[in-house]
């Protein structure tokens, strides 16, 4: 089951990424049906999982090319400029949902959720919300008085773009907690230099000294949280 689950993975992958170039997606929302590449994408999506599949599991095949057909196509009518990133989203849980239920109706599986929803699982669960959306919003608080002063100074400078600085802060503090749950410290080291080389240009052009200042107790207070949350995950985990 697990080799037939990755190889009608690796088919989809190939068919929808790896094998569809941006003209032919972009001629699809331009002429939905009517575009020969919709046709042509089919055409490859049946190639790869003959191939993969070396020609058995006939049924599983037609049920995926037939389901993907229908929800592309389903997606290309629906599709909007306001919408079609959470369309693409729905699309391809749609497309795994699929290939979820050709595999469950082939061999069927059992989902236990008690183990999924386990005291380590809920623990990590927390722990990631808080390294994210908590901390940013503790920093936030803690910067406010510095927040005000900089915004100033800075509209007639160059605007970022929007949310950036939170999105980068959440990823930062992700791979540092991640780090630190497999006993990689030396890579905390490694992510501070990579942020303080891209952002020595901007500093170092901008001759701020307050918003060098700022730069500066933001990094260490999101690298910061992010490590004592690594370090409390770490040490109560053992005790669960």
């Amino acid at each position: 089951m697990i080799l037939l689950t990755l190889k009608l993975l690796l088919a989809h992958f190939l068919g929808d990424f790896v094998l569809q170039p941006s003209k032919w997606v972009d001629d699809k929302l331009k002429k939905k049906w009517k575009s020969k590449y919709l046709y042509w994408h089919m055409g490859i999506h049946l190639l790869a999982l003959l191939v993969l599949l070396q020609f058995q599991y006939l049924w599983i095949i037609a049920v995926v090319i037939v389901s993907h057909y229908l929800i592309d196509l389903t997606k290309l009518v629906l599709t909007t400029k306001k919408n079609h990133r959470w369309l693409f989203v729905v699309d391809q849980l749609l497309h795994l949902l699929v290939i979820a239920l050709v595999i469950y109706i082939y061999e069927p599986f059992s989902i236990h959720l008690a183990t999924w929803l386990s005291t380590k699982t809920i623990f990590l669960l927390i722990m990631i919300a808080f390294v994210t959306y908590v901390s940013a919003i503790l920093i936030k608080l803690m910067m406010a008085h510095y927040i005000k002063e900089l915004e100033k100074e800075s509209k007639s400078e160059g605007e970022s773009l929007k949310n950036a600085g939170r999105y980068i802060g959440m990823l930062e503090r992700l791979f540092v907690f991640g780090f630190i749950l497999f006993n990689q410290w030396a890579s905390i080291g490694f992510l501070i230099t990579a942020k303080s080389v891209f952002r020595f240009g901007d500093l170092n052009k901008g001759k701020n000294r307050k918003l060098t200042e700022y730069v500066l107790i933001g990094t260490l207070l999101s690298f910061g949280l992010a490590i004592l949350a690594g370090m409390f995950y770490n040490y109560l985990v053992t005790l669960i």
